[in-house]
C-alpha cells in the first residue's frame, strides 16, 4: 500500500510544522507535498524512512486508513481564549485528538469498559436552566450532596474518557471530542492547576449534557452547569451563613469544595452573601495580590488523575501478553510518545495475571 497523503498530513500537523517547514525536512518540493497530502499525487514509499524520522512515528502510521475528524462543531466556543490560539496550533491539537481516537479504538479492541452510568442528553430549554441540569446529573451519578470528592472519577465512571494534553502550548483549557464509535472523549490542559482543571471538565461535561449544536449562550450555560455541578445552592447555602468571607474563609472554602477562590467568590455573590461593594473589595485584593493569576500555593489540593486509558494499556500488557513493542506496533506509534501522550513508560516483561475487566 503506498503512503496515504491524509496520514502524513496529520502527522505533519500533530508535530506543528506547516507545508513550508516540512517540505524540506522530507526532501520534497512544497507544491508535491500538497499534492501528495491532499491524494493528487501519489508518493512513493521511499519517503516514509524520512517521514518518520521527521513526525517521530512508525512507517506503519503512513498506511492507516482510519476516519480523520475535523473540530468539533463547537470548536470556537468549546476552547477558551482562543483569539490566542493559532491556526497551526488548532491544527496540532485537532490531529492530537485523532490519534488518541485511534488508540482508543485499537486498545478497545482487546479490553471491554463496564460502566456504571451513562451521559445524559439534556436539552437546556426543557428545563429552567442549567442548576436543574446540574442537578440531575447528580442524581443521575449518584453522587451525595455537598463536595464532589473526585469529579474525574465520576465521569469516567458514566463513561467519559478523560485524557491530559499539553494542548501544544496553546491557551486552550479543555475541548471534547465525540466521534461515532467511541465513548465521548475529554482533553484537558495538564498545565492548568487542579481547580481549573476541574472546572474546565464540568464545563465541557456540560456541553456533553446539554449540547448538540453551538448557540450564543452555551459557553456562559457551561459556566453556569459546572457551578451548579461542583457547587449545589442549596448545599453551600449553610457555608455562607452568618461567615465574613475574606480571603482566608475563601482559601478555605477552595479546599474543602474544591474549586478556586474566585469561583467560591462569584457564587457568594450570586447567591446574594456578598453585595457590589464587598466584592469589588475583594477583586482588588485578588488583583493587588495578583490572585487572578495564580491562587496561593497554600489552598492547593491534589489534581484528580485520569485512569481508564491508563488501566487499558496496563491490562494489554499483565493480563493480554503484550509486549512493550507488541503494544506500541497495535497503537502504530513510538514507545516514547506512549509515555508523554498517557504517562505509562514501557519497561519491558512482566508477569501476566488473569484479564480483569474494567469496571
Amino acid at each position: 500500500m503506498s503512503v496515504n497523503g491524509a496520514m502524513l498530513r496529520l502527522a505533519r500537523q500533530r508535530k506543528g510544522f506547516n507545508q513550508k517547514d516540512a517540505a524540506p525536512l522530507l526532501g520534497l518540493e512544497q507544491p508535491l507535498l500538497s499534492r501528495i497530502e491532499n491524494s493528487l499525487s501519489q508518493a512513493g514509499d521511499e519517503i516514509l524512512p524520512r517521514a518518520s524520522k521527521v513526525y517521530e512515528v512508525p512507517v506503519s502510521f503512513f498506511k492507516l486508513t482510519d476516519t480523520i475528524y475535523g473540530p468539533p462543531v463547537s470548536v470556537h466556543a468549546l476552547w477558551r481564549k482562543k483569539a490566542d490560539v493559532t491556526a497551526r496550533e488548532m491544527d496540532s491539537i485537532v490531529a492530537e485528538l485523532n490519534v488518541r481516537a485511534m488508540h482508543l479504538r485499537r486498545l478497545l479492541e482487546g479490553v471491554e469498559v463496564r460502566t456504571k452510568a451513562d451521559v445524559p442528553s439534556l436539552d437546556i430549554e426543557d428545563y429552567e436552566g442549567a442548576d436543574r441540569i446540574a442537578a440531575i446529573v447528580r442524581a443521575h451519578w449518584k453522587i451525595p450532596s455537598g463536595p464532589l470528592k473526585n469529579l474525574t472519577a465520576a465521569a469516567e465512571r458514566a463513561g467519559i474518557v478523560v485524557m491530559l494534553s499539553t494542548m501544544a502550548g496553546a491557551a486552550v483549557s479543555g475541548v471534547t471530542f465525540s466521534i461515532p464509535g467511541l465513548p465521548p472523549i475529554i482533553v484537558l490542559n495538564s498545565d492548568m492547576p487542579s481547580d481549573r482543571r476541574r472546572f474546565t471538565l464540568a464545563h465541557e461535561i456540560g456541553h456533553l449534557v446539554m449540547h448538540r449544536f453551538p448557540s450564543p449562550t452555551m459557553e456562559q450555560e457551561a459556566n453556569d452547569f459546572a457551578s451548579h455541578l461542583l457547587m449545589p445552592s442549596n448545599d453551600i447555602r449553610p457555608a455562607f451563613i452568618g461567615r465574613r468571607i475574606d480571603l482566608s474563609f475563601l482559601g478555605a472554602m477552595k479546599q474543602e469544595w474544591r474549586v478556586s477562590m474566585a469561583s467560591v467568590l462569584m457564587k457568594a455573590a450570586n447567591m446574594g452573601f456578598v453585595n457590589s461593594g464587598q466584592q469589588q473589595y475583594l477583586w482588588k485584593q485578588f488583583n493587588a495580590l495578583k490572585i487572578r493569576l495564580r491562587e496561593p500555593v497554600q489552598y492547593d489540593f491534589p489534581h484528580e488523575d485520569p485512569t481508564i486509558v491508563q488501566r487499558m494499556l496496563q491490562m494489554h500488557l499483565d493480563s493480554l501478553g503484550y509486549s512493550d513493542d507488541d503494544l506500541a506496533t497495535m497503537l502504530h506509534e513510538l514507545r516514547p510518545n506512549i509515555y508523554e501522550l498517557y504517562g505509562l513508560r514501557l519497561g519491558g516483561d512482566k508477569p501476566r495475571p488473569k484479564l480483569t475487566i474494567i469496571t
